[in-house]
């Protein structure tokens, strides 16, 4: 069996969905590298710095969206009608919860917890569908039960790294659902080649884009959606006024202009050769497992005492993160951000160290 299903009724305690990767490098004050968090490293880039500072001379007035909304959707090849920016990925996901009431909601894991934990602050049931390491953690169309008219997945998906086929995705769409993809980190991905960002031909698809991962922009929070005229004026009225300031506007235009398109598209072919380097090097520690083929800028790692070792590695200033708190995962799991080959090299010392 390539899956297990999970029916919950907002009450399990199981899995902190609220815990993320930036809780484990802010307690304590401890100078930590930081390996639980996505953000590329070295970002914002000096010139989009600029782009936000000076859009502050602006702030007397109210925020006005129209230009990044037309470059968002230029990028994409669609019409401005077709793009609603939120303040980052994870509003998107409120805003969903709140503009829909699924008789049958159906969150793919291990995957995200947002969207759970939106979906449940909203009063909804939720109906999981557990992938297993087994299958490598892919998806069979069939997993999804037919009747689930709101379906949430990751792609690429956080944390097992797995790309899913864009046809397998396209498989789940139909009259009468909604189907929420998740692509945070498909600009990390050289080409986007399984992205649904630009089809428009598929009933009820509805995608998700963060510019926070790539950008180095967590603290300013800007994303979009990407779904049909009626879904996102739906969404804009779940929305209140105002929701993105002016200097994340300013942010979001730069982003998806062409020249920073570029830019992330060269960042991502870095990324997948620091990825590979990283993978090599793990090929030497045979307690490791490593979920793949990996295609985001983290792997997902199994290792026996894996609490442990994140204890040991943390004590030798390197913070990684748990990953027991998604559903599916369990103790011997952890997530690992790729760095450059310098930063690899001393966590694998590091790693050495911890492995029992």
């Amino acid at each position: 069996m390539r899956t297990r299903t999970d029916p919950t009724d907002g009450h399990d305690l199981r899995h902190d969905l609220r815990h993320h990767g930036d809780a484990e490098v802010r307690d304590d004050g401890e100078d930590l590298v930081d390996l639980a968090v996505n953000v590329r490293t070295g970002t914002p880039p000096p010139w989009l710095v600029d782009r936000i500072a000076s859009s502050l001379t602006g702030l007397a007035a109210y925020p006005d969206g129209r230009a990044a909304r037309r470059t968002v959707a230029e990028r994409h090849g669609r019409p401005p009608e077709e793009v609603l920016l939120t303040a980052g990925a994870a509003e998107a996901f409120v805003l969903l919860a709140r503009a829909h009431t699924p008789r049958r909601a159906v969150v793919v894991h291990p995957q995200f917890t947002e969207p759970e934990a939106a979906l449940r602050d909203a009063g909804h049931d939720v109906h999981r569908v557990l992938l297993r390491y087994e299958s490598g953690f892919r998806l069979d169309p069939s997993d999804v039960p037919e009747d689930a008219d709101f379906v949430v997945i990751g792609n690429p998906t956080n944390p097992t790294s797995v790309l899913h086929p864009a046809r397998t995705l396209a498989e789940l769409a139909r009259p009468g659902r909604t189907l929420v993809i998740d692509e945070a980190f498909m600009d990390a991905v050289p080409g986007e080649p399984e992205s649904l960002a630009a089809r428009r031909d598929l009933p009820g698809v509805v995608v998700l884009r963060s510019l926070t991962k790539t950008w180095g922009l967590a603290g300013l929070r800007i994303g979009y959606v990407l779904a049909a005229t009626e879904t996102i004026a739906a969404l804009q009225r779940a929305q209140p006024l105002w929701p993105v300031g002016t200097p994340a506007l300013a942010a979001a235009e730069a982003c998806c202009a062409p020249s920073a398109v570029a830019e992330a598209e060269e960042a991502a072919r870095h990324i997948a050769r620091d990825r590979a380097y990283l993978l090599s090097r793990l090929a030497d520690f045979p307690a490791i497992e490593v979920t793949g083929p990996a295609a985001a800028p983290f792997l997902l790692l199994r290792s026996r005492g894996a609490a442990e070792v994140r204890e040991r590695l943390r004590k030798l200033g390197f913070a990684v993160r748990r990953a027991d708190t998604f559903p599916g995962l369990g103790p011997d799991w952890l997530r690992v951000a790729v760095r450059d080959r310098g930063t690899t090299d001393a966590f694998l010392n590091a790693l050495a160290q911890s492995v029992s």
